[in-house]
């Protein structure tokens, strides 16, 4: 090959390979520093979707802050600390603006974000644990149905909708729920540390009352009223960025199943497939 031409090969080899440089900095320049818009919307009976949200902005390069959007009267206690604990792992600063409700499990989750925003009314507290059963025997007496049951232990069938509660299941029950109560204050006096919050004032107010966004502030367990655009604000103030941030909203990856059940039923679904006697930090409405 002639010399020529090995030149005019390597000219053209840099003039593409430099014109791909350019692209990738003109796209990198276009999209900039971002804020991600994470939401957490209706009762929450699962977690890995906002998990994986949650990773894909932690991630993204481009992605400096998060917003946390939460509009939930909360949910099962197993998916709600599971993202709780999601949320302290990331490395980004995260800021939570609270919708009309973020009231139980929503505001535990709310208590892992670097700073809470709530709107004035906003529907919050709900700081408590609550297990519901049904009863189903008198309905079984009058239809002629009767139920039998072969178990392992005393306490095996606990909770049936057959038979009302013993004493001693009462008891089992109720020791439950402290434990977990307990759990819930412990996040928050972990995560309200800044906001000087005491044990006594917390626990004063843990017992299951709701209160509005501005109450929430006086009792120390918001940061600041505002609403999503202060928090998205907020976000890009932490992270550095200069001027109003560029927003991208965060999507969870569905099915077309998934989609198209959901497009049906919404969170119906989660509601019909959960355990009704599972445990829950949820307002129940």
């Amino acid at each position: 090959m002639k010399k020529g031409k090995i030149t005019t090969i390597i000219v053209s080899s840099g003039i593409f390979l430099a014109l791909i440089l350019i692209i990738l900095i003109a796209i990198a320049v276009a999209i900039g520093d971002r804020v991600a818009l994470v939401e957490i919307s209706g009762a929450i009976y699962r977690s890995q979707g906002v998990i994986e949200q949650l990773r894909r902005c932690e991630a993204d390069p481009s992605v400096k802050a998060i917003v946390l959007r939460v509009n939930s009267p909360g949910g099962a206690v197993a998916p709600v600390q599971e993202i709780y604990s999601a949320i302290n792992r990331i490395q980004k600063k995260v800021v939570v603006s609270m919708g009309a409700t973020a009231a139980s499990g929503g505001y535990y989750i709310a208590c892992a974000g670097d700073r809470i925003f709530a709107n004035p009314g906003t529907l919050t507290g709900s700081i408590g644990v609550i297990m519901q059963f049904r009863r189903w025997g008198e309905l079984m007496k009058k239809i002629g149905v009767q139920s039998e049951v072969i178990k392992s232990g005393k306490y095996k069938d606990a909770g049936s909708p057959f038979r009302e509660l013993t004493p001693e299941e009462q008891e089992l029950f109720q020791d439950v729920i402290d434990d977990v109560h307990q759990q819930f204050l412990e996040a928050i006096m972990e995560s309200r540390q800044d906001a000087e919050l005491t044990r006594e004032q917390m626990e004063e107010i843990a017992d299951g009352r709701i209160m509005s966004g501005r109450q929430a502030l006086e009792r120390k367990l918001i940061d600041q009223l505002g609403d999503l655009n202060d928090a998205i604000e907020y976000a890009g103030q932490l992270a550095g960025i200069k001027g109003r941030p560029r927003v991208v909203k965060m999507e969870i990856r569905r099915s077309l199943l998934d989609r198209m059940t959901r497009g049906i039923l919404g969170n119906k679904l989660d509601q019909i497939t959960h355990d009704q006697a599972a445990l829950r930090y949820e307002l129940p409405l």
